[in-house]
């Protein structure tokens, strides 16, 4: 094999859960070792079970530190887990950058629902939008000193909002559903990774 073919049958070993035969993983590192000193296009991913796009480094550790982060607290829900299932579909071998888009509007739900709407069961981020775009905004303050007369909420409802709108597929009607591009889901996952980090860290709270 070779191309693309030899990266699918990698991928698919890598991923392969047999524990009696050992096949599967990269345990020992080996195979990650080799990619990155060939330069590879591609990399094992930090759970050693498939290859995944290979990024700048400390942009794919704030990522992770934001999953990890996310993970230890209960408020944000299962955050961590769409957030990390945004990433693989936006970076893994097959890119499914719908899936992608969905799962890091999902992942900034979970992580702003006890903070933006703790009591609306069925907060989406479009309801959240409403409550921070309406008089209740003045409940709400950042971390990121503000001058006097600004809004310091404003950002976050810019990003809340550009990841809202730039949700293309969200609802069918009469023209074509427009799905999300590649470029556009993989933008999307770091606007949800910064979010989420701010709702999990405190960043953003109520006053």
């Amino acid at each position: 094999m070779d191309g693309m073919d030899l990266l699918d049958a990698v991928d698919a070993i890598l991923g392969w859960d047999d524990e009696i035969d050992e096949i599967g993983g990269d345990e020992g590192g080996d195979l990650a070792r080799l990619l990155d000193y060939a330069g590879s296009a591609y990399r094992v991913n930090d759970a050693g079970n498939g290859l995944e796009v290979r990024i700048s480094r400390p942009v794919r550790d704030a990522v992770s530190r934001t999953v990890a982060d996310a993970a230890g607290r209960s408020a944000t829900g299962s955050a961590s887990d769409h957030l990390a299932l945004a990433w693989q579909a936006a970076y893994g071998m097959h890119p499914d950058p719908v899936r992608a888009y969905s799962e890091a509007i999902k992942a900034v739900e979970c992580a702003a629902h006890a903070v933006v709407q703790p009591n609306h069961a069925k907060a989406t981020l479009g309801t959240m939008l409403g409550e921070l775009s309406g008089g209740a905004r003045v409940k709400f303050t950042t971390a990121l000193a503000t001058p006097a007369g600004k809004d310091p909420i404003l950002p976050v409802e810019a990003m809340m909002r550009a990841l809202w709108d730039g949700q293309t597929s969200r609802h069918g009607k009469q023209t074509a559903t427009v799905p999300e591009t590649l470029e556009a889901s993989r933008a999307a996952i770091h606007i949800a990774a910064t979010l989420v980090q701010w709702f999990a860290s405190g960043a953003i709270a109520r006053t």
